[in-house]
């Protein structure tokens, strides 16, 4: 995988750089993909729904709308997504389980942790345009990460 950096000093600004800084979790620091989405806010049932389904090698981007009230994203549902061929997830909010996050083979960026749970009613979208962070994740668009960051394709 080309770095993030030498994506960017490539394209310039035909591609996006996400300012946010998000920590990385998972045992992959690398990780690329299409992106598919889900918005959701505290509730996890869509996010692990979608996850549950095969990934092949597309990233999930996930706007929690910024909140680290509860986490989106447990041991369980990493491995799930892993299991299934997710390549990674970047995450708009919290997840729990750090360490047992950081053995399971995926990449995966949050905002930080909380170990409280999320609520489980099913509400959010899946699949639909979304923005944080001046960014816009696109499904189908490749998004790039790497230690130094995220990029995706505008």
């Amino acid at each position: 995988m080309t770095t993030t950096a030498d994506l960017y000093d490539e394209r310039g600004e035909r591609i996006q750089s996400l300012p946010l800084q998000l920590q990385l979790f998972g045992a992959h620091a690398r990780f690329e993909g299409p992106i598919r989405t889900v918005t959701c806010f505290e509730d996890n049932a869509l996010l692990k729904s979608v996850v549950s389904t095969p990934g092949e090698g597309a990233v999930l981007v996930v706007d929690g709308g910024g909140s680290l009230e509860r986490a989106l994203m447990g041991d369980m549902i990493a491995a799930i997504a892993a299991e299934n061929g997710w390549a990674g997830a970047v995450i708009n909010g919290a997840i729990r389980d750090r360490v047992a996050i950081s053995a399971i083979p995926i990449g995966i960026k949050a905002l930080g942790t909380n170990p409280r749970k999320s609520t489980k009613t099913g509400a959010g979208e899946a699949d639909a345009p979304l923005e944080f962070g001046g960014v816009t994740f696109r499904p189908g668009a490749m998004l790039y990460s790497d230690e130094d960051g995220i990029l995706v394709e505008r």
